[in-house]
């Protein structure tokens, strides 16, 4: 059976069209990003099928869900389609453990592919049980509404930006719990999002989408290594990498973590050696040196080579770089690109002053 996601939509929209087209992978966490207004709730609601666009057809995994040409259309309830919306909608008559069986007991036993009490270790739900709707945050509400859609044993799950109604401490209390879903679910999960930070944490796979067009797409760490996306002008942008933990330094609270490129010290790691992790190297905190730097406060300087360069605002580069064959971006002025002499094929050393933890 073919795997992965295919999908044509054709759909007026207020201001523009809807003209989306592509195939995304069956399997993990592709997120659907861009600006709000762009299409993105539209685009899912298509591919939940609650439109109907006159131009459509979806394939998911090997079976055929839409199809205006032959009249196909596989009617939402029976697409077996998990939804989370911005903000958590629960009946608000029903206590959180009602809220989560609700549609788990309608579920034939040989389909529940999710068990109740994996889905409250999980999501941290078990000291939530007896507790009415209106009792919750922000934050445990979203919780228990994922929680809800997983124990309906989707063939798929959709999620609507569900962090966007969250202010910024409720934001921090659910990711850590999306990234737990992300690495422990065999669910397929089309998130999303207009948020960069959301965005790395949990997403595998990147669509951009502007005005109703799909502009790129791709695995997550080459797509944020692109200097030709609007995505790297961005203040946070940077390079996502795959890394596993090497030692510890227990005296100096440091991890050394290496990674097809070489090998980075970093802030302690509570976590055992040889866990796998990702790791974000932002753009403005890498410096490039034409020589090997003297003694210097910088603990990582790994040799690259510049591969592409791109203006962005008034007097500023973002340099995409290879380290071992690993795409880095660097953020630096023109007049340091211009002094360096730096160009496509320049080999230099990348002064790496900061690396953050993502999972």
């Amino acid at each position: 059976m073919n795997s992965g996601i295919h999908f044509h939509f054709s759909l007026p929209l207020d201001g523009f069209d809807l003209e989306a087209e592509a195939e995304i992978p069956g399997r993990g966490v592709t997120a659907l990003f861009g600006r709000s207004g762009s299409g993105k709730t539209s685009l899912l609601r298509c591919i939940a099928g609650l439109e109907r666009p006159s131009t459509a057809y979806l394939r998911f995994n090997g079976r055929l869900w839409h199809d205006s040409e032959s009249g196909l259309f596989v009617p939402p309830q029976q697409r077996g389609i998990g939804y989370v919306f911005q903000e958590g909608v629960l009946f608000p008559h029903l206590r959180v453990r009602e809220n989560l069986m609700f549609g788990f007991k309608r579920t034939p036993r040989e389909m529940q592919v999710e068990s109740l009490q994996r889905v409250m270790d999980l999501l941290g739900l078990n000291d939530l049980l007896n507790r009415a709707p209106s009792q919750l945050s922000g934050g445990e509400k979203q919780r228990v509404a994922i929680g809800r859609a997983l124990l309906n044993n989707p063939r798929l799950l959709l999620m609507d930006e569900p962090l966007a109604s969250l202010d910024r401490g409720h934001k921090k209390e659910i990711i850590p719990y999306l990234e737990c879903l992300h690495r422990s679910t065999n669910i397929p999960i089309i998130y999303v999002t207009h948020d960069p930070e959301e965005l790395v944490r949990v997403a595998d796979h990147l669509v951009l989408i502007e005005a109703g067009r799909l502009t790129a797409q791709g695995a997550l760490n080459e797509m944020m290594a692109r200097v030709d996306l609007p995505i790297s002008r961005d203040y946070d942008a940077g390079a996502i990498i795959s890394a596993r933990i090497l030692e510890h330094d227990q005296d100096f609270h440091l991890t050394l973590v290496g990674f097809d490129g070489g090998e980075l010290t970093i802030s302690a790691i509570d976590l055992p050696v040889g866990s796998d992790i990702r790791i974000r190297i932002h753009a403005r905190d890498v410096s490039l040196a034409l020589e090997p730097p003297g003694p210097t406060s910088i603990l990582n300087i790994l040799p690259a080579r510049v591969m592409k360069m791109q203006a962005h605002g008034r007097g500023r580069m973002v340099i995409r770089l290879d380290i071992g064959g690993v795409p880095v971006l660097a953020r630096i002025t023109r007049k340091s690109q211009h002094r360096l002499g730096l160009e496509p094929g320049s080999k230099v050393y990348a002064q790496i002053k900061g690396v953050a933890l993502l999972a």
